[in-house]
């Protein structure tokens, strides 16, 4: 007969610890196993006798049910049936319920921990929306509105996020793919730790728009503080996002991010060809047209170029005629 006791460093089987419901004031009474779904049969740990209104101790009259999504437990949806307790008083006839704060929201239908993991599937592993409510077992507006409730609670509204901001980003953003509305959103990020060498840039904001007024308005509505720290913003050609910058926060300096600088020079170096095909050739690019055939080499740096390369644009510049591109090219990827 084989040896029950568990090895060294194993404790007894706990399903309350193990679905992670001991933070959350429970405790499993039970599970049913479904096709689709797990079922956790759980009671609230700590008693709560006594009256809201005029703390008398109340008598225990009934209990409901309380359903609240939990974290998956491998990808298999988990639910919560909580057994929660009501109470009447019998002094002032006030009836109430378990105080379940601790597992959820009042009106929630998620727990706190499938709330977090939902979060963080979304913000950390990337998951979409309706990959998440798959693995919940919710509907996709049930776990949207969770999450961005949730996500605005802990990232918006948080107090200390413009803290230490030195240098912010600004560009617009296309998030709406539709005919009607306003489909730009203008996001403002914290370039701060990556001037530092500290970590990637952070998300500050986004506003709905993409205008003078949509960034000008963002930056009114910071402190004092906030905009006296600010020592660079970095931003795209337009110029509204400048003249916001000068007016809200004058003593800051303005510049081009590097992204835009590259494009724009990109852009100059694709119609210097263009120009000078046409005048060569009086055509556009052809196939076989030395320089439609190195449109994508000049693109690259020149510390970037492997040996074929750097043999095709050597024997472009040969010709007397392209001296205007190869100018161009050494003065864009200098």
């Amino acid at each position: 007969m084989s040896d029950a006791t568990p090895p060294a460093g194993f404790g007894r089987p706990d399903l309350t610890a193990f679905a992670r419901l001991d933070g959350l004031g429970l405790s499993v009474t039970g599970q049913r196993l479904e096709p689709d779904r797990a079922v956790l049969a759980c009671r609230v740990v700590e008693p709560d006798p006594w009256c809201r209104r005029c703390g008398s101790e109340g008598a225990a009259r009934d209990t409901v049910i309380r359903r609240l999504a939990h974290e998956p437990l491998g990808w298999r949806p988990t639910v919560l049936e909580v057994v929660v307790r009501r109470y009447r008083c019998a002094d002032c006839g006030h009836v109430w319920r378990q105080d379940t704060s601790a597992a959820a929201e009042p009106r929630a239908k998620l727990s706190r921990t499938g709330l977090r993991w939902a979060l963080e599937g979304i913000v950390v592993a990337h998951l979409t929306v309706a990959r998440v409510a798959e693995g919940l077992g919710v509907a996709w507006d049930t776990a949207n509105n969770a999450v961005l409730a949730e996500g605005k609670r802990l990232l918006i509204n948080d107090p200390t996020r413009f803290e230490g901001v030195k240098v912010i980003g600004v560009d617009e953003h296309v998030w709406r793919h539709t005919r009607r509305g306003d489909k730009y959103a203008t996001v403002i990020i914290d370039l701060t730790p990556v001037r530092d060498g500290a970590g990637p840039a952070r998300l500050l904001d986004m506003v709905e728009g993409r205008s003078k007024a949509a960034f000008k308005t963002w930056l009114a509505d910071r402190d004092d503080a906030f905009r006296d720290a600010v020592e660079v913003v970095a931003m795209d050609g337009f110029t509204g996002f400048k003249t916001a910058a000068a007016e809200e926060i004058p003593d800051a300096v303005t510049v081009m991010d590097p992204f835009h600088v590259v494009r724009l020079a990109g852009d100059a170096l694709d119609r210097c060809r263009r120009r000078v095909q046409l005048a060569i050739h009086g055509h556009r690019g052809f196939r076989d047209d030395p320089l439609y055939k190195s449109r994508r080499t000049l693109h690259t740096g020149a510390d970037l170029l492997t040996d074929k390369q750097s043999d095709r644009l050597r024997a472009l510049f040969v010709d007397d005629a392209h001296v205007e591109v190869e100018a161009t090219w050494v003065s864009t990827s200098a």
